[in-house]
């Protein structure tokens, strides 16, 4: 099931808005007789690509596979995966995950009434760590969150005076980088457009590719001139606006090529919920919120903080003019405060640490 999660994760950041899937297909005898995953919308899942590469037949083989086989079809699928692992001739299939995808699911016990001896769910928590986008995605109708801050370890974004290349080092750099690479969207409010005319792109990663660029820009304040709308990137833009965003200010931004999204919001701020739901309905499953520190907050506050990366440099900046990395009024009360807990030890990127928390 491990080497099923190791192909599934192959394409990572390319299969919005289906899951990852991996399957390996094993003779009675133990050897490796195909392996497959899903690559993309419109390409076989992982069973079916696996036992695709055998004619579709498998007789007496045990089948893999990360997440319990669909039940459904498309004009792009027209045969649920069920149905072809039922008639592969397989003896025996181990599943990790149940789908449990609204009209999707279903799968295992269509295979065990063809007379397939089906085991599982097995290895469900990493099953599941592998596809929580797509999870968060099925259960809540709405896009994953992981928030990511760079920070001192006093828990400064910048000096006092706006200085704030660089606070970690390359390897915190790239590290940032391959999350860019394998999630669907990457976030920030206008101020941080403003201030720091960021790219948003990625870069030092073979093979890699840019997320859609999301702005979340309440009073449609981002300038026209960014360089995010100019960088040659081929990832699309989108810019959240309020439902009274100046209409001259969307009309400058629409023409240089950004969409601009009017959601629900108070006081010239986006709803962040409404925000993660509009981009799931666009196929954007996964979005990772880079700052700054009101952004953060406005997720925080939301509810919406599926994961958190923290990178921590050995460094104190101090002084009460320093931002901190996350904004907003703050709690009154430590009842009151965002709870989180971590995932596994701390790892060291070069000099910096990099902290993994979920709620």
């Amino acid at each position: 099931m491990r080497r099923c999660l190791a192909l599934a994760r192959r394409a990572e950041g390319r299969t919005a808005p289906n899951p990852i899937v991996g399957a390996v297909v094993v003779s009675a005898r133990g050897r490796v007789l195909a392996e497959g995953f899903h690559r993309g919308p419109g390409t076989p899942h992982g069973e079916a690509a696996a036992l695709a590469a055998l004619g579709g037949k498998a007789p007496g083989a045990t089948l893999y596979v990360s997440l319990e086989p669909c039940t459904h079809a498309s004009p792009r699928k027209p045969r649920p995966c069920a149905e072809i692992v039922a008639e592969s001739g397989i003896r025996r299939m181990i599943f990790g995950l149940r789908d449990p995808f609204p009209g999707h699911g279903g799968g295992a016990a269509q295979v065990a009434a063809a007379g397939i001896e089906v085991v599982g769910p097995v290895l469900v928590d990493e099953c599941a760590e592998a596809n929580a986008a797509w999870l968060t995605y099925a259960r809540e109708q709405r896009a994953h969150v992981t928030l990511k801050a760079a920070m001192t370890i006093d828990g400064r974004i910048a000096t006092r005076t706006g200085e704030s290349r660089w606070i970690t080092g390359p390897e915190a750099r790239a590290d940032v980088h391959r999350w860019r690479d394998r999630l669907d969207a990457i976030l920030v409010g206008a101020g941080t457009v403003i201030a720091d005319d960021p790219l948003l792109t990625v870069r030092g990663i073979a093979g890699g590719r840019d997320p859609v660029r999301v702005i979340l820009d309440g009073k449609a304040a981002t300038p026209p001139k960014a360089r995010l709308f100019h960088s040659g990137s081929p990832a699309k833009t989108i810019v959240a606006v309020a439902r009274d965003a100046a209409t001259r200010r969307v009309v400058g931004l629409e023409a240089v090529g950004a969409e601009v999204l009017r959601l629900p919001g108070t006081n010239g701020r986006v709803k962040p919920l409404a925000l993660a739901r509009a981009l799931a309905e666009r196929g954007l499953l996964s979005i990772f919120v880079e700052g700054g520190a009101e952004t953060h907050a406005a997720f925080l506050d939301a509810g919406l903080c599926d994961r958190l990366l923290l990178y921590v440099a050995p460094k104190a900046v101090g002084g009460a003019r320093a931002p901190a990395w996350l904004g907003g009024e703050g709690v009154a009360k430590l009842a009151d405060a965002h709870g989180f807990h971590f995932d596994g030890a701390g790892r060291r990127l070069g000099e910096d640490l990099l902290l993994v928390l979920s709620r």
